[in-house]
């Protein structure tokens, strides 16, 4: 038995479908099930009950999982160890964010480094999902909050303002929101740690505002709002210069999250990572009077 065999096994466990672990091994259905049942048949085992809803671990699965984990934790910190001794500036940084932070803010800031250090190659991956740093799913991850794995340093790298806005449209036709909210129209954020203070900030300004539409991206709404037809909560940096969006002060304090970069204790002092994380946080720096306005 090889790494290769025990990863997919592994792989297959972790995300419970043949076609989930094809998309995430970057192979496809029908080869790993020819891998699966090769390997089943050298193990003399069965591994996995094959069912409508996707594959069950059975018992000998089960037993070897936690061995699995082990040796993947082993396998990728030789991995990092040897990427990290190599001191040239040049390679790929595969850069995790999401939804507008990562098209509006760290787009064109990744491509003003990459265009001043020829040699490296930046992978940026707008993704809602938590990508693994343990596991290099990526190299550096910009996320709101903070991040749980004991191996992973984080940094803050700057405070984001949000703001109540509705296009001068809508403010004509329906007045300023009162108290409550009643008669206007809101659109909220679809659910996620972060997004539900967002969501749980604007539900307690306006509590009887009705809700519009959820999206799961700032994008959305904010496409939304520029129809006319209803209030948001979106990023100040995002929104303040819009042609024709207002901000709406319901006179308390808007809300503010906090940005972080997380990088692999491993990796951070490779070269290219190193100079990327200096360079990301030098440029936050200078934006900060547009991503924190005053109030």
């Amino acid at each position: 038995m090889d790494w290769e065999e025990l990863h997919l096994v592994q792989m297959l466990a972790r995300h419970d479908s043949l076609s989930a672990a094809a998309r995430a091994l970057g192979t496809t259905q029908p080869t790993l099930s020819r891998r699966l049942d090769a390997f089943e048949q050298k193990a003399q085992q069965k591994l996995f009950e094959r069912q409508s809803t996707g594959l069950v671990p059975t018992a000998a699965c089960l037993s070897i999982l936690s061995a699995l984990e082990q040796m993947e934790a082993a396998a990728l910190s030789v991995e990092r160890r040897l990427a990290a001794q190599d001191d040239a500036l040049k390679g790929t940084v595969t850069v995790t964010s999401l939804d507008w932070l990562g098209d509006y803010l760290l787009a064109p800031m990744l491509t003003r480094f990459a265009a001043t250090h020829p040699g490296v190659t930046i992978h940026l991956l707008n993704d809602g999902r938590r990508f693994n740093l343990s596991r290099r799913d990526a190299d550096i991850a910009f996320r709101f909050g903070g991040f749980d794995q004991n191996d992973t340093v984080e940094r803050k790298v700057a405070d984001i303002r949000y703001g109540l806005f509705a296009s001068q449209a809508y403010l004509d036709r329906f007045g300023h929101p009162n108290a409550t909210g009643r008669g206007h129209a809101i659109v909220e954020l679809a659910e996620m740690p972060v997004r539900v203070s967002l969501s749980t900030w604007l539900k307690d300004r306006l509590p009887e505002a009705r809700i519009m539409l959820r999206a799961n991206s700032i994008r959305s709404q904010l496409s939304a709002v520029e129809t006319g037809a209803a209030l948001a909560t979106l990023p100040c940096y995002l929104a303040a210069d819009r042609d024709g969006l207002v901000p709406i002060d319901l006179g308390v304090a808007p809300p503010l999250l906090s940005l972080k970069l997380g990088v692999h204790q491993e990796t951070r002092n490779l070269p290219r990572v190193r100079k990327l994380i200096d360079f990301a946080a030098a440029e936050f720096a200078g934006l900060r009077p547009k991503l924190n306005p005053p109030n």
